[in-house]
């Protein structure tokens, strides 16, 4: 493993063998899933003709396991080897995405079908993701996290813009199950990718391999909410992705049935909208040190985030643009936010806690985004559509207020340890 001194000009990291392999299976994979969130609703809104609250149960099905596993499933990671873990998590999702196409391209395909595939690959995700984030070190010098972050942000969001757009081409040129299949290719790469990896992990995660199950999920939850930093920023995490889940959940059947965009306008928007990570990935290490890191999320949160409030304007033809600009700059500010807390996340947290705490956040950031898709389908019933996307875009545009009144607002720089330490 190379370090910051090392780093070969351009490429920087991703001159790294195992980082690129790692980057380049999870960003191809991270294609296959833009496709997905196109395909998957759609296939129940035209070939099983499913609500607009069926379609908020479908999008929750995704992000419940985080709710069931979500603790326990860090407190395993810290025991055992991350690598098989993610390779055995591709493998799966591969299986069931399949599973969806060919039953699509036999005429088979049932809304059961449909939530059970949504369950199991939201549960592969949550051990993928887990695992993801406590491996980074792995590959990666301390003093490189910030830019292997800051490119898995920006391949993130390139995939947001590359995944919907192809997947409305693929829809609108060779039919839903094919979008699926593609999807399905894609954990292939990825589990191939993962598998090339040559860098070792350390198999004596220190008392994390003797502590009961319980306790380690105790010692998380713990970490988590006595930390003057981690905890605000969790909060935060929560609320936004509360808002953004209904967003997101209503968006496509917005502008499918309220605005009138067809497959591959829709994969269009979606992408241009996207662009906004790409260059939220870009502004990130930039910001950070010109303003500070603490300040840098501050800035990015408190000016973007009200720019959501232009989608629900929008409208066909010109009105369009008020999806593209409020979608663009809201998610700019996501993206950057992301890439600076995720690189504080994993060189603050003692490395033998840190699958334990990568969970623990991802639980708690994650348990309200099933709850928002549910939202947002009932409401999409309830108050129709165009009201749906203003409430949504209404809890999201004030989360950065959260981070506004916390500890960030007193430094310019996070901090690179913390200041209790739990045992």
């Amino acid at each position: 493993m190379t370090g910051a001194a090392q780093r070969a000009g351009f490429w920087g990291v991703l001159a790294q063998r195992d980082f690129r392999l790692l980057w380049t299976g999870d960003a191809v994979s991270g294609i296959g899933n833009g496709v997905t969130t196109v395909v998957l609703p759609l296939i129940a809104l035209r070939e099983l003709e499913a609500s607009n609250f069926q379609i908020g149960v479908l999008a929750s099905a995704v992000w419940l396991p985080w709710l069931i596993v979500g603790l326990p499933a860090g407190a395993w990671i810290d025991r055992l080897r991350r690598r098989p873990i993610m390779m055995i998590a591709n493998a799966a999702c591969a299986v069931l995405f399949a599973s969806v196409a060919i039953a699509g391209l036999m005429g088979a395909v049932t809304y059961s079908h449909l939530l059970l595939v949504a369950l199991l690959t939201g549960t592969a995700t949550v051990f993928f993701q887990a695992a993801y984030h406590a491996y980074l070190p792995t590959v990666l010098a301390e003093a490189d996290l910030v830019e292997g972050n800051s490119k898995i942000q920006g391949a993130e969001a390139a995939t947001r813009v590359i995944g919907p757009s192809f997947g409305g081409l693929l829809v609108a040129t060779v039919g839903l199950a094919a979008g699926l299949l593609v999807d399905a290719f894609t954990f292939v790469f990825c589990f191939v990718c993962i598998c090339l990896i040559r860098a070792q992990e350390t198999v004596d995660r220190g008392l994390g391999a003797r502590e009961p199950l319980r306790r380690q999920i105790a010692l998380g939850l713990r970490f988590v909410a006595v930390d003057p930093y981690l905890r605000p920023i969790v909060v935060y995490g929560t609320l936004l992705n509360f808002g953004l889940a209904g967003y997101t959940t209503i968006q496509i059947v917005f502008l499918e049935k309220t605005v009138g965009v067809g497959e591959f306008g829709l994969g269009l928007l979606l992408a241009i909208a996207g662009v906004g990570g790409i260059v939220g990935s870009m502004i990130a290490r930039p910001l950070g040190r010109r303003f500070g890191t603490a300040r840098s999320v501050l800035i990015c949160q408190l000016v973007t985030g009200p720019f959501v409030l232009l989608a629900p304007l929008t409208t066909y033809g010109a009105g369009l643009l008020w999806f593209c600009a409020g979608g663009m700059v809201m998610i700019a500010g996501v993206v950057s936010c992301n890439v600076v807390l995720g690189s504080f996340r994993q060189s603050y947290c003692p490395p033998d806690r840190l699958g334990r705490v990568v969970a623990t956040s991802m639980f708690l950031l994650h348990s309200t985004i099933p709850l928002g898709a549910l939202l947002a389908g009932f409401l999409g019933d309830l108050v129709g559509l165009r009201g749906t996307m203003w409430i949504m875009a209404g809890l999201i545009a004030p989360c950065g207020l959260v981070l506004l009144l916390s500890p960030l607002r007193g430094v310019r720089d996070l901090p690179s340890r913390p200041a209790i330490s739990l045992r």
